[in-house]
């Protein structure tokens, strides 16, 4: 689960990392919030006793002591152990397997549209998908190209005379859908959420972060990238010793970028997302890089202005422009452009970019199958469309209604959460529940499906589909510049295992494919479904609510509504939530590396705030289904049940090298530490499980942490 407080930019045709931790893509609507009452229930008494032993099975639970020392391995650690991760991932756990379902769905889907899509309707999304995906999956026709298609390309970065010819080129790459150096496209204006600016924002570099560039310990890493670039360089013809002298090039650009790029931990803060100048105002910070003939390529109007988000890292950008040796540009552009598309190119330029991204860096031993490979193109591309296909076929309109009724519910008891408080005053409380009235819940997919009239993509050419698919979301992106914001919009498709929460429209995102065990049981009983899917439900409400989205008010806008004491006691609050996180080191061989307290704060309160609003919403369930309040299954109590479903969702393991990137760059803690971070701040799991104080289960009085 996540939360996303700026909407994703324009893609690149591939993304230089992807972090696909469990319950994170980051990458952040449907109906008005669904009527019910706290009351309700998923499933019926009987039919939740009937079925409820064929949804947890006991027989993977560890030693009864375990569950007050350890609670992440009494539930787990029989399960991790009997299930080595795969080679070709780097995680593999609940989120893992439900993940390959979503995928083995959709490669039906893609493999039918492949068949019919010569003969299906002209323009027609089928066609599209089919050969989009044909012709990934054709690897003769893309090893015969080469690096043919990128020719072009690499030839304009050749032609540059001069510095001032690199303005006109990043304008007319931008225009193309291809960000460079820096990343450009439209979200809610943080003060005015309801329509939408234009923002530009640091990037441009290869590597996870920029601690990567200057940290001692990230020296080999730094070696091994260099050495990638080069690699590069050489496939695309360039003789080795060039290819290491410009690989250097381009590494010593990107060290200068990187120093002066907001760290991962300070860009969580929003006033380091946001700000709002004339374009005469960014001129003045970018002399050498004229903002108006940037919009006028990139065909949008501005109107009062725009966010320069990071002025320090765009004046950096300007002085590279006009003290950097043209060499040196030429360099980094290029490789980035080489690095950019290897995906999509043949055989050895997917392979190299294999090596460093996903062997050298997180430890994966091998490639993921080509179906995979090609799928995930797809999604990149056409994720909405292939959406629309997977709701009609594996998501049944009595699933989305279900799963309502278990957002009320869970919504409900953050209210009497809210409503009870004891730290918190009357003024503040009543600006959290105006919040908490404008909750946008969108549940399974789109009312409304995108229209993908206008893409042209052919049987036979993966590059120019790849590359028109990138310039047609682009475009679609940043028409909306100076447009009302559409609260309605999803950030991510139907078929993505995960879930979301998006401060500036205040809307709480359920994919269909996170709708299913083990989060979701039509037929299982409560406790497991709201240790499961509640709790998710709680997660992304919660998000409303912790450090970033706070700030937020309930239209999005960012606005302080607490009173200074109210503010207090939360960051007081917040803060041993940080210590307590920080204290967590989830590798044996490297105990120096720690889970960064501060960089996943805002993912740990929603787990703890998540938990315990699922668990109130549980116990008003139960109080309308009292023979299930007394009933035990398989010798578990529902309390039992509900947080031995909360661990198993977080059953998982990760190589390590995965795991020392993700503690780097990722917001969400590890997963054994998610089992048990937030059971071990609450009374009612000490209860159920009857741990005494000083079990390890049992943070002291002092140490617990009750915030929502």
């Amino acid at each position: 689960m996540t939360k996303t407080l700026l909407k994703p930019l324009a893609l690149a045709v591939s993304a230089a990392l992807a972090l696909a931790a469990c319950g994170k893509q980051e990458p952040a609507s449907t109906s008005a919030a669904p009527a019910g009452t706290a009351s309700a229930a998923p499933a019926s008494s009987s039919a939740a006793t009937a079925a409820a032993p064929n949804v947890f099975d006991v027989s993977e639970l560890g030693q009864a002591a375990e569950a007050c020392t350890d609670f992440n391995q009494f539930v787990n650690a029989k399960w991790v152990a009997a299930n080595p991760i795969p080679a070709d991932q780097t995680v593999w756990g609940s989120f893992n397997l439900l993940r390959e379902k979503s995928l083995s769905d959709q490669h039906a889907l893609v493999d039918a549209a492949d068949k019919n899509a010569d003969s299906a309707a002209a323009g027609s999304i089928e066609q599209k998908i089919g050969w989009l995906y044909r012709s990934s999956m054709n690897m003769d026709a893309r090893n015969k190209a080469g690096f043919e298609p990128l020719k072009p390309y690499l030839a304009k970065i050749d032609a540059l005379k001069s510095n001032k010819d690199i303005p006109a080129w990043l304008n007319q790459s931008f225009a193309k859908g291809d960000n460079a150096v820096f990343r450009f496209g439209a979200r809610a204006d943080y003060k005015n959420a309801k329509m939408q600016i234009a923002y530009a924002v640091q990037g441009g570099l290869g590597l996870p972060t920029p601690d990567y560039y200057t940290d001692a310990k990230y020296k080999d890493v730094r070696a091994e990238y260099v050495k990638y670039l080069a690699k590069l360089f050489e496939l695309t013809g360039t003789p080795a010793r060039d290819a290491a002298t410009q690989a250097d090039l381009a590494m010593k650009f990107e060290t200068e970028l990187a120093k002066h790029s907001i760290p991962r931990v300070e860009m969580r803060k929003p006033e380091n997302q946001y700000h709002f100048v004339t374009v005469a105002e960014a001129n003045k910070v970018t002399p050498h890089f004229d903002w108006n003939n940037f919009f006028k390529a990139q065909g949008v109007t501005i109107d009062k202005g725009f966010s320069l988000s990071q002025p320090k890292f765009f004046a950096e950008m300007d002085k590279l422009l006009a003290s950097a040796p043209l060499a040196q540009w030429k360099a980094y552009l290029t490789a980035h452009t080489i690095s950019g598309a290897a995906d999509v190119l043949s055989e050895p330029f997917v392979d190299a970019r294999f090596d460093f991204y996903d062997k050298t860096l997180r430890g994966q031993p091998e490639q993921k199958p080509q179906w995979k490979r090609s799928l995930s193109a797809v999604d990149d591309a056409m994720g909405q469309a292939l959406g629309q296909l997977y709701v009609a076929k594996y998501f049944p309109p009595e699933a989305k209604q279900r799963a309502e009724e278990l957002v009320t519910n869970v919504r409900n008891a953050l209210k009497a959460r809210i409503e009870n408080l004891d730290w918190m005053s009357a003024e503040t409380k009543t600006k959290a529940i105006a919040k908490w009235e404008t909750f946008l819940p969108k549940i399974g997919y789109p009312d409304k499906w995108r229209s993908w009239d206008g893409l042209k993509i052919t049987a036979d050419n993966y590059f120019a589909n790849m590359e028109a698919a990138q310039k047609f979301d682009y475009d679609y992106n940043i028409a909306k510049i100076g447009q009302p914001t559409d609260r309605h919009e999803w950030f991510m498709t139907p078929q993505t295992v995960n879930a979301y929460y998006n401060p500036t429209d205040n809307t709480i995102n359920f994919p269909a494919a996170i709708l299913q065990p083990p989060f979701f049981y039509a037929k299982g009983d409560d406790a497991i479904n709201y240790g499961g899917i509640g709790a998710v439900i709680g997660h992304e409400a919660s998000h409303g609510f912790d450090d970033q989205g706070s700030q937020f008010d309930g239209g999005g806008n960012l606005d302080n509504w607490w009173t200074d004491a109210d503010k207090k006691q939360f960051d007081e609050r917040a803060q041993k939530l940080v210590d307590q996180f920080d204290n967590y080191a989830p590798l044996p061989d490297h105990p120096d590396l720690h889970v960064n307290g501060k960089l996943t704060l805002g993912e740990n309160i929603a787990d703890l705030g998540g938990l315990n609003i699922a668990y109130d919403a549980l116990q008003t369930a139960l109080k309308n289904h009292p023979a299930e309040a007394t009933q035990k299954i398989d010798g578990y109590t529902e309390d039992q049940r509900f947080f031995l479903n909360w661990a198993r969702v977080w059953r998982g393991n990760i190589r390590d090298k995965a795991q020392m990137v993700y503690l780097n760059a990722d917001p969400h803690s590890p997963m054994k530490f998610r089992a048990i971070g937030a059971p071990s701040n609450m009374p009612a799991f000490a209860q159920a499980f009857q741990c005494k104080a000083g079990d390890a289960m049992v943070r002291p009085a002092d140490k617990q942490v009750k915030i929502w």
